[in-house]
Order: structure tokens, then sequence, then C-alpha cells
């Protein structure tokens, strides 16, 4: 074993500190004391001698660890030859010295892993990146299993110090004369014990050797410093109850999803106060946007931009508010299937299935064309075009809100043809999420693989396309057998109490969405579906069950745009307000000449008047660009930059759709209607 490591460290320390203040020394500096390392530049006297006290004082030690680990051992003879123990208690104090001889080895070893730990650190280069960087990696990961193993001794600490407070109390119990209150109490107190060991689920110690688990370095933070005076008590009970905030190395937070003691019940109050702090602000802000004349959704994304990391960073609970958010989808997506009824969706299948195809395909041609000219990657420039080829459905739907849309005879619905377009691109919208591994792993793979990953890819098509044929005739089965039945019973439990009506529609909504789950399409389509179905029952059922749903709607659908306001950068914006103002623009002036150009193709000629109104219902990017950026972000295909402009682009064409849609209101929709739909 070479001890001169510890040589050339105290050399390096000792140092002059006026010798280590000129940067151009700062490589004799290095190299001397790797010289010193190696054995040069030192007496051989003062090296032999600092060896032998060295080796001296640690041989000593290795001496006393092996005397206590026989004492250890004869100690674990003499309990287990024990007459007058049970067979727990010599159990237990046989547990209780190995740990300690586990303790006594763990650091033995830890007193070798930091000498060669040492000794292959200055034996590196000292300008080599990728070495030094490999050489940290293997003293974290082995910093983080001595981490472990000193967690898991301390909870056997934490057990044997509880089995000795309740040896102690039984030995009290057995000296005096117990009352019927507390043989009782007694009784209870095993059969909680008996409980927390039956619920209780050995999560760590089960996980922690899975494949793919990583050992992570985390702060666990309590309450504030400036509330730590007023809440001392609060935190202590919180201490207990594991409701503390967890927060890694890269700066993500934690919460706690599942106790331990599953007794005792618990509250997320960070959570609670998000949602308050959301219902009670977008009151102000949706008056405030109504006043001057715009959908009150913009007022419920200032509202989270203003509490969100660009203003008052005030949300801690973001994962949570966004996932809540989620449902305000699911139910907006319902009412619209309860709107669309099928005789509609038959009139204009056509028109809804090629209308978004074509578009996609166009976009996608165009974004090849500039990423060749800008050369940007092909599969970067394919989801920028699909992601900016989609459409709001939450948003044209409140477009739509309570407008008279009746057909003129031999014409077609213009909310029929928008809403049947922007189900289908919810339909692209799942059929493209499936289909990103593929073309992630496109994107890297050689030449020699591409007609491989076009093969995969064709091959994960035809299973959604397979997947769209199942789910619709699943539709069929129960909108034949299954929807009417189950209708009547409802109505008929639900007389006088519309708790149950509400409660069977929504898991009617939750039922048809966990069905598209597990095919492989989108949630959201499931949960128009599940409206489709119910309108089909007729239009006073529509009526009765939109009076329900529509309050449940309308506050999920403030957290969920709430929730989008959270992503909002107003200061990025600033910066780059000239650039994103020229993209937005070109974006929303493409996709409306070419909504223009393919709606002119498949219209009718008698309804081609409504080709402005769709044309405009359809030039803004859709909310779900955040969430394919998010993934196309943590996959590598697009750039940090790209996603933050992609954010930009979305949130002004949403903000510039209330305009062109007015205009498009005012330029064809007759006086009588255009008073209904503005």
């Amino acid at each position: 074993m070479k001890a001169t490591g510890f040589i050339s460290l105290w050399t390096l320390v000792s140092l002059p500190c006026g010798q280590l203040a000129n940067p151009a020394e700062h490589e004799d500096v290095v190299k001397h004391a790797i010289k010193l390392h190696r054995g040069r530049g030192v007496a051989a006297t003062q090296r032999k001698q600092w060896v032998l006290e060295s080796c001296r004082k640690l041989s000593g030690l290795l001496r006393q660890k092996n005397v206590v680990l026989n004492k250890l051992k004869n100690a674990i003879r003499a309990v287990e030859k024990d007459a007058g123990l049970s067979d727990d208690e010599k159990l237990f104090q046989v547990h209780t010295f190995e740990i300690f001889q586990k303790e006594l080895n763990e650091s033995e070893n830890s007193v070798f892993q930091a000498i060669h730990g040492l000794q292959r650190a200055l034996q590196g280069d000292y300008k080599d990146v990728v070495n030094m960087k490999e050489s940290s990696r293997q003293r974290l990961e082995a910093l983080r299993e001595a981490a472990i193993k000193e967690e898991m001794e301390y909870v056997e600490l934490l057990a044997a110090e509880k089995h000795q407070v309740e040896a102690l109390k039984n030995m009290q119990h057995q000296n005096k004369s117990l009352s019927i209150l507390d043989e009782i109490l007694e009784d209870v107190r095993k059969a909680a014990d008996r409980l927390e060991e039956e619920i209780e689920e050995h999560a760590f110690d089960d996980n922690k050797s899975v494949r793919g688990v990583n050992f992570e370095a985390v702060l666990r933070l309590e309450e504030d410093e400036a509330n730590s005076k007023i809440n001392a008590s609060k935190r202590e009970v919180e201490d207990d109850l594991g409701l503390s905030m967890l927060i890694d190395s890269q700066n993500n937070q934690y919460i706690l999803t599942k106790p331990r003691d599953s007794t005792i019940p618990r509250a997320d109050h960070h959570f609670i106060k998000d949602i308050v702090t959301i219902g009670m602000l977008s009151l102000p802000c949706g008056w405030l946007c109504t006043t001057i004349g715009l959908p009150t959704m913009f007022g419920y994304i200032i509202c989270g931009v203003l509490l969100g990391p660009s203003g008052l960073n005030s949300i801690k609970s973001i994962v949570q508010v966004e996932t809540l958010g989620e449902f305000g989808v699911f139910f907006t997506l319902f009412l619209v299937g309860l709107e669309f009824s099928p005789e509609r969706l038959r009139k204009v299948w056509k028109i809804s299935l090629q209308g978004p195809c074509y578009m996609t395909v166009l976009m996608i041609a165009f974004g090849l064309l500039w990423g060749h000219l800008l050369q940007i990657r092909p599969t970067q420039s394919v989801f920028i075009s699909t992601c900016l080829s989609l459409s709001s459905t939450p948003l044209v739907s409140r477009f739509l809100a309570g407008s008279a849309r009746g057909d003129k005879e031999g014409d077609i619905d213009y909310s029929s043809v928008l809403l049947g377009m922007l189900v289908m691109q919810d339909v692209q919208l799942g059929l493209f999420i499936a289909v990103m591994p593929t073309l992630i792993q496109a994107g890297v793979s050689t030449y020699s693989s591409v007609f491989k990953e076009i093969l995969r890819i064709l091959v994960l098509i035809g299973q959604i396309l397979f997947s769209l044929a199942a789910v619709f005739l699943i539709c069929l089965v129960i909108k034949t057998y299954l929807i009417g039945p189950y209708y009547r019973k409802l109505h008929a439990e639900s007389k006088g109490n519309k708790e149950i009506l509400i409660l069977g529609i929504t898991a009617f909504i939750f039922l048809m969405l966990t069905i598209t789950e597990l095919l492989d399409v989108s949630m959201e389509l499931g949960c128009f579906l599940a409206g489709a179905l119910i309108s089909s029952q007729g239009h006073m059922i529509t009526e009765e069950i939109m009076s329900c749903i529509e309050p449940i709607r309308d506050f999920l659908a403030i957290i969920f745009f709430a929730s989008i306001g959270l992503h909002v950068f107003p200061t990025f914006v600033i910066y780059e307000l000239t650039v994103l103002l020229f993209l937005t623009l070109s974006v929303v002036i493409m996709k409306f000449v070419l909504a223009v150009f393919v709606l002119s193709l498949i219209l009718p000629k008698t309804s081609q008047y409504i080709k402005w109104i769709v044309s405009a219902g359809l030039a803004q990017v859709s909310e779900f660009s955040f969430v394919l950026g998010s993934r196309a972000r943590r996959a590598g295909i697009i750039s940090r930059e790209v996603y933050l402009l992609i954010l930009s682009v979305t949130t002004l064409s949403l903000l510039l759709a209330p305009a062109l849609w007015r205009a498009a209101i005012m330029k064809c929709v007759p006086r009588p209607e255009r008073r209904s739909s503005t």
C-alpha cells in the first residue's frame, strides 16, 4: 500500500498562499505535488518515517478491531447458551451484536476505500476532465452505497431501541397488577402493532435492487425560516407525519405520495394552498378579461403566469396542479362530445378525416423544406411541424359554446366541420405520442437501420389503426346494447338526488378513458366518445347531463388554463418579442392559408363560405404542444431554445385566436347567429 499520497496532499496544502496567488505557477504546483506523490522531491528518511508511523497507527486500530470482534463472538455464544432468556430476547441481543460487528467492518472498508480513492486521483492526469469526472462518479457511487448501508443500520438501531422500550414496559407490567382499562389498552396496542406490520410495505428494501433504480442525495426541507418560531410545534408534527419536501441535486422537488403508516390521515397543505390561491386570483383576472372583451380563459392563463415561476413563484405543487387540470380537458371534451351528435358526425366524417390529414402532411412538407434550408435535423423538423399543426380543442369549444348552429338547407354546419377536424387532430395527437419513441430512435440511427425504423413506424401505425377500429367497435356495442339501459337505470335511481347521476356519468367517462388508454389511443378521444354516445340518447338527456357536468367542467378548466400559465415566461417573450411576433404571425397565417386551401378542395360548393370560419378556428397552436414539447426536450429531439420558442409561439397564437375568430364571424355569419356566437 502506498502512503506517499498523504505526503503529496499535505505538501500541496502547506504551500504558501502567495505562491498560489500567481496563476502562472499553478501548473508547477500541480506537477510538484504529483512528483512528491510518485516518490521524488522529498527526503527518503522523511518518507520512511511517515510511512512507519502511519502504518503503525493503522495496524494498531486493526488489532483493536479484531479484539473487539472476538469479544462480540464470545458474547453471542454466551447469549445463545443462556437458558434464562427467551428465544425472542436471544434473537434481539444477537442481532444487536451483529449490528455492531457490521459497523466495525464498514468503518474498516471506508478507510481503505478513502486511501485507494486518493491514490487513484493523484495518479491521474489533472488535465483530463473525463478521467476526473469518472473518478468523481465512482466516489459518488461509493458514498451512495455507504449512505444506504448507514440508513439501514440506523433503522435497525431504531427498531432495537423500540424493542428495548417494549421489553422494559413488559417487565413493569409483570411486576404490578393491571386494571381492566390497562389490560384493554395493552390489547389494543398489540393489535395496533400487528396492524402496522401487516399493512406496512417494505418499498425501500423491495426496490433498492430493482434494475434501473439509482441512489440519489436529497435535501429534506422543513418549514420556512421566517415561520420557524411560529410553527415550531407544527413542524414537529409534520416531521412525524413525513410531510416535508425533498429536493435532489437536479433541483427537482418531491412530496409524499404514500406514507409508511397508512393509519394516520394526511393532507398536502401545499397543494391545498395552491388550489385556493388559484381559485381566488382567477376571479379578478377573469373579470378583467371579460371587461375588455377577451375570453375568460386568458384571465386564467394570466393567473397562472402571476403565480408561477415567472411571477410570484408561490405555486409549490406544480405537477399536482397540472394533473388536476388534465381533468378539465377530459370534462371539456366530454361536453364537446355531448354537443356533437352522431348525425353530425356522419354528415361531415369525410371532411373531418381528410382535412386534418392533408393539413398535417402539408405542414410537415413545409417544415422539411424550411429545415433543409436552415440545416435542421429531419426529426426535429417533423416534430416541430406536427406540433404546430395541432389546434386547441378546449379553446374552440369555448368559442362555439352557446352559439346557434342551425344548418341551412343543403349546407354543412361550420361547427360540425370544425369540431370534427379538431377531434381528428386529437386522434393524431395520440398517434404522434405513440410514435415519438420510434422517432427518437430513428433520429439517432445509422443509415443502414433507417429502413428498419421506417418499417417499425409503419407497423406501429398499423397497430394504432387497429386500436382505433377496436375502439369504434366497442362504441358500437355500447351504443346498441348498453348505453340506453344504463342511463335509464341511472335516471330512475337519481330522482331527487343528482349525486347518483353525476357519479354514474363520471364513471362512464372514466371507463371510456380507460378503454382508449389501454388500447394505446389518446385518453381525450375516450372522453369525447363518451359524450357522443350519451348524446345519441336524445336532446333532453343531453340537456340534463350538461346542466350537471358544466359546473364541474368550469372549475377544472380554470385549473387547466392556470396550469398553462405556469409555463408562460413573459421575460423571455419581452427579450425576443420581435422574433416571436414574426414567428407567431407566420405560423398563424400559414395555418390559415393551408386550411383555406384544403377546405376549398374538400368542401361542397354550397358550403364554401364556411371555410373562412373553420380556418380561423384552426389558425392557432394547441396547448398540447406544451406536453409534446416537454417530452421532446427530455428525449433530446429539440433543444431548450426550440422548446421555449414553441411555448411562446403557442401562447401568442392563443392570444391572437379570439381576434381572428371574431373577424371571421363578422365577415361570414349572419347577424342573428353572430350575436349568439360572440
